[in-house]
């Protein structure tokens, strides 16, 4: 039997928690208060997907490794999914204005279209639309 689990919880370090919360939402997303105080904020991605963004002395507590510094390195690109090439562009577009660094152009594939942005921390998200009936 496959493992499968019911929700993903994606910790990143932030540097300013209260940026981090006003860039994600003039992107449009929400929180779950019940999970956010002044060390985390639980950012709603999807019905069962969440980004815990913790302020970098609290996400220290979580592991004895150093903290990647997300302006100048890499350790994982969040790709979400929006629901058409429409909405990579708005979700990105919005990023952009309310201060993202761009990441890459806009990549079109035919039957997969994506986009990226680097929030305030340099953490890279991909926003991608597939079209299942192209593949």
């Amino acid at each position: 039997m496959a493992l499968t689990s019911k929700d993903i919880f994606v910790n990143l370090p932030v540097k300013d928690l209260q940026v981090s919360k006003q860039f994600f939402s003039d992107i449009g997303f929400e929180f779950n208060l019940q999970f956010t105080d002044d060390n985390a904020a639980c950012l709603v991605i999807g019905s069962n997907i969440f980004a815990m963004l913790l302020v970098e002395p609290f996400f220290k507590s979580f592991t004895k490794k150093d903290v990647v510094d997300a302006s100048t390195s890499t350790e994982v690109i969040l790709a979400i999914s929006a629901a058409s090439r429409e909405q990579v562009d708005e979700i990105v577009n919005k990023a952009l204005e309310a201060g993202a660094k761009p990441s890459n152009d806009p990549s079109d594939h035919g039957f997969m279209y994506s986009w990226s942005f680097q929030d305030p921390d340099g953490h890279i998200w991909e926003v991608v639309y597939m079209d299942e009936v192209a593949q």
